[in-house]
């Protein structure tokens, strides 16, 4: 199996997953650059996700389930969805051969879903976490992001986590001002520094690398809650220091 990124407008990945014959996509906001990649290697699309209903994640699925009419699973009420899906469904496709675990994570919007493969140790989780950060809070509270959060660092370490934006660089500048001595991650930024000075992507990541890198996910890391307190936490609960952060980050300047 391969998933290559494919970057649309800004900023964001369209993550297409294929076994050399049939490819699913993950959030084509864009049309135009999946149909070449698609075509450059022979691939017919089989399937396409969605994680939510923002434009830049749906702006191209009409047109790609216009020429080859497969099923589009994902939140239900989001136009194009043809196989609405919520927590705890899955989607399992011949080919590419994948099963999916479906997860709601709720916070960036309240409909956002994840999916999860396990036996690929792959998860599509949209703008729910990034490469050292998370969404912004557009219709959730910090209660469902920091439960959201919660559920996806709770699966296997070695999970490949496939977020659909290149925020990686500023979200570690950001990560470094909370933990300016964190050492494995003053290393990974240096890592991905030259990755982008090179072109190449950032992503993926993975669940242990996030889970010594990422603030939002180290709630309960002691210089993360001093932080926290400083910005106004309420406590040092995980939903507060998440909370304090998440502020920090919002009115953050890299």
């Amino acid at each position: 199996m391969t998933i290559l990124p494919v970057p649309i407008l800004d900023d964001n990945y369209v993550w297409l997953m294929h076994d050399g014959i049939h490819a699913l996509v993950v959030d084509p906001g864009d049309a135009a650059p999946v149909k070449s990649v698609l075509a450059a290697h022979g691939l017919t699309l089989t399937a396409i996700l969605i994680t939510h209903h923002h434009r830049d994640h749906i702006g191209g699925v009409a047109d790609l389930q216009a020429i080859w009419s497969c099923p589009v699973y994902g939140p239900p009420g989001i136009d194009g969805v043809s196989v609405p899906r919520g927590d705890g469904d899955r989607v399992e496709l011949a080919a590419p051969a994948c099963c999916f675990e479906v997860l709601a994570v709720p916070g960036h919007t309240l409909d956002h879903l994840a999916y999860y493969d396990a036996s690929l140790a792959i998860l599509f989780c949209g703008d729910t976490l990034f490469a050292c950060g998370c969404g912004r809070l557009f219709e959730g509270t910090p209660q469902q992001m920091q439960t959201s959060l919660a559920r996806l660092a709770a699966l296997p370490a070695q999970t490949q986590v496939y977020c659909t934006h290149e925020y990686t660089l500023s979200n570690q500048r950001f990560a470094l001002a909370v933990e300016p001595d964190n050492a494995t991650l003053q290393a990974r930024h240096q890592r991905d520094l030259g990755r982008r000075q090179r072109g190449e992507a950032t992503l993926p990541t993975t669940l242990a690398e996030e889970l010594a890198c990422n603030p939002f996910l180290r709630w309960a890391a002691p210089v993360v809650k001093t932080q926290a307190a400083r910005q106004g936490a309420e406590d040092d609960s995980p939903v507060a220091v998440f909370a304090a952060i998440r502020r920090w980050k919002d009115q953050f300047k890299a």
